[in-house]
């Protein structure tokens, strides 16, 4: 807002237009008028900046290419090729013309042509450092991180403070599993520029994704000492203690970054994690509270509220925690199969159906969701759903259990050949589940003994 009251030029305008009065700008303010919409992001406000640039002055190349900018950005590339060609006769030693017509090939899927054109553009001594970038960019669409990392160098060496750059740079490394050059040259950025904040980060990224824990602290530590704001790196810097095992360590940076943090839900959970894997119960239930507090909705710790209740033998806690966090995440079937699991142990089988149902339909090559879900559906009585859900199983999975299952559903339903059948089919699959599987139905104990006595006949 600052600068947008700070620019007078901007609040003549925009007076002009709510009036509907004409006032002259000469070509400069025009631009710094264009140039100020296109930086914040209004395209609208831009093209008429630009229609009405160029009803003043209509032979103005840099209004032009202005003009260009905007097409591209709304993605009119049959109009922005008409602009092209009308300004490339006279353009083509206009570095801003040169960027939009790279750009234009760019957008369009063509990455060596946008390469030719600001290679090109090069030549004109200006904005070296971004068209450098822009090439190397070009590279990566290309798949080709070798010529890449040249161009991302080149652009660091203009601006030393590029941390697009120089983050691309460590990207173009790791694609090229060029670890020891990476580290290498990371040193070298950092002998001479030893207060990047960014060098120190990915310092810091580097070792800890190959799991030097250690030496990732060290970096953070560095970039902590240059501005102790960054919240993000006490979190990097937790999870280290935790890769290590330390987790009080760990803990205790979690309180720093609780200090500098608005939302601290997450922070608050991953206390609780460590104080869970220290073995401190109580004091890791009081951590999960506090960041049920900060959100109300925080499911995962919810969940973590769900196990630590079932340890501790609190299974109606337990079970209420696990059913909260389902239903704020209804699609996450480690969840739904948990919930099904407390419901079962709580005797509650109806309500464990439609978990097992959303089991089945989303992992229907899970052989144990759909041996669950009819073993729940016999508990309750419901043996002709269980056919068909049995039905359906036998389809994916032709196993002995399913078959035995099946017997005891028709047996209880009084269809004795059926039930004959599906057990025939069970023992000769797996005649060693009989025993197990008499314990379970009661039911087929007689029958498993008339099918072998008539099995043993016909041999």
């Amino acid at each position: 807002m600052e600068e947008y009251f700070g620019n007078e030029l901007v609040k003549k305008f925009e007076e002009m237009m709510e009036n509907n009065d004409e006032f002259y700008f000469d070509t400069e303010e025009l631009e710094d008028i264009i140039v100020y919409y296109l930086e914040l992001g209004d395209y609208n406000y831009a093209d008429m900046a630009v229609s009405y640039g160029l009803k003043l002055h209509p032979n103005s190349l840099d209004i032009k290419i202005k003009k260009l900018e905007i097409l591209l950005e709304w993605e009119e590339y049959n109009t922005a090729k008409g602009l092209i060609n009308e300004l490339k006769g006279s353009s083509m030693e206009n570095t801003d013309f040169m960027v939009c017509y790279a750009k234009y090939y760019s957008n369009l899927g063509n990455p060596k042509r946008s390469i030719e054109i600001c290679k090109q553009a090069l030549t004109l001594g200006e904005e070296e450092n971004f068209l450098h970038n822009f090439i190397a960019d070009e590279y990566v669409n290309l798949g080709d991180p070798f010529n890449a990392l040249k161009h991302y160098r080149k652009a660091l060496k203009e601006d030393p403070t590029d941390e697009y750059a120089l983050e691309n740079c460590m990207v173009c490394f790791s694609d090229l599993n060029k670890s020891e050059e990476a580290i290498a040259f990371l040193n070298e950025y950092l002998d001479e520029f030893s207060y990047s904040e960014t060098a120190w980060f990915e310092y810091g990224q580097f070792y800890f994704n190959r799991k030097n824990f250690e030496e990732a602290i060290r970096g953070y530590d560095y970039l902590l000492a240059i501005n102790s704001n960054s919240v993000g790196v006490y979190a990097n810097k937790a999870a280290c203690y935790e890769a290590l095992g330390q987790y009080q360590k760990a803990i205790e940076t979690y309180e720093e970054m609780l200090e500098l943090e608005y939302t601290k839900a997450f922070t608050f959970y991953k206390i609780g994690l460590c104080n869970k894997a220290l073995k401190q119960p109580i004091i890791a239930l009081n951590a999960f509270q506090k960041s049920l507090r900060e959100d109300p909705q925080f499911y995962l710790a919810m969940m973590e509220q769900s196990y630590l209740y079932e340890e501790m033998g609190g299974m109606s806690e337990a079970l209420h925690f696990a059913k909260e966090a389902t239903q704020l995440n209804e699609n996450n079937l480690d969840y739904q199969k948990r919930l099904a699991f407390l419901f079962i142990d709580s005797g509650k089988f109806e309500e464990s159906i439609a978990c097992l149902k959303k089991l089945v339909d989303a992992e229907p090559s899970r052989f144990y969701n759909w041996y669950a879900y009819s073993e729940v559906l016999m508990l309750l009585g419901e043996y002709e759903e269980a056919v068909t859900v049995l039905d359906n199983a036998l389809k994916k999975h032709y196993r002995a259990e399913l078959f035995y299952q099946l017997s005891n559903c028709f047996f209880n339903l009084k269809n004795q050949d059926k039930g004959t059948e599906s057990l025939q089919k069970a023992l000769e699959l797996d005649p060693s589940l009989a025993k197990d599987m008499q314990k379970k139905y009661p039911f087929i104990k007689e029958e498993v003994k008339k099918v072998k006595a008539r099995v043993k006949k016909k041999n």
